[in-house]
């Protein structure tokens, strides 16, 4: 072992630990922008008989046990806001944070994000869509706004605002030097092993 591996072990920890609540808190954010408008919309709202809305209980919780499974569904089957590549995007970052939440220490010592890229590309996609799709209906309608020319494709809601932050935070902490270290050490230390092991 080189007198530089047991540091780059350290910032790999470290690096895998600050992925870790990045994420955390990336899936508590995304939870709370699919689950609390969606809420807010029926919230002190009684429709008039004959309209395509009921209810939050009788139009949105039938459609899963789970709330936030729940809503991911009414947005894509009502709404028509995000389609059925957004919510696998979605529940993927949903097992992603419980494997984290539950199988971290276990995960620590070979945590790699570069694995999870793809898929947070994905999931910051279909945000910025349910975002844009919020905030054009949110303001599009409104005749002060509608004498502007806004690029609705470019518009960022202020809920997806916080969660680019987070997403632009895990993309940071890959490229860290320290991330790099840790993954060329790893290599290394694979490479060193292999012989050994193949004897075994």
């Amino acid at each position: 072992m080189s007198e530089n591996e047991p540091q780059s072990q350290s910032h790999g920890m470290a690096n895998a630990l600050e992925y870790a609540g990045f994420i955390l808190l990336a899936f508590e954010l995304v939870k709370g922008a699919i689950v609390r408008p969606v809420k807010a919309f029926y919230e002190n709202t009684v429709f008039a008989p004959g309209m395509a809305f009921k209810s939050y209980e009788e139009d949105v919780k039938p459609r899963h046990k789970n709330e936030f499974e729940a809503c991911l569904l009414y947005l894509r089957d009502s709404m028509e806001a995000i389609d059925s590549e957004d919510v696998f995007s979605i529940q993927a970052l949903s097992k992603h944070r419980n494997e984290l939440a539950h199988g971290l220490p276990s995960m620590v010592q070979s945590l790699e994000a570069k694995h999870y890229m793809p898929l947070l590309e994905k999931v910051d996609r279909a945000l910025f869509k349910l975002s844009r799709y919020r905030a054009y209906m949110e303001i599009g309608p409104d005749p002060e706004f509608s004498r502007h020319d806004i690029d609705w494709d470019a518009v960022k809601g202020h809920e997806y605002l916080l969660i680019e932050e987070v997403l632009q935070n895990v993309r940071a902490l890959w490229f860290s030097p320290g991330m790099k270290r840790h993954n060329k050490a790893k290599q290394a230390g694979t490479r060193k092993r292999g012989p050994l092991l193949a004897t075994l």
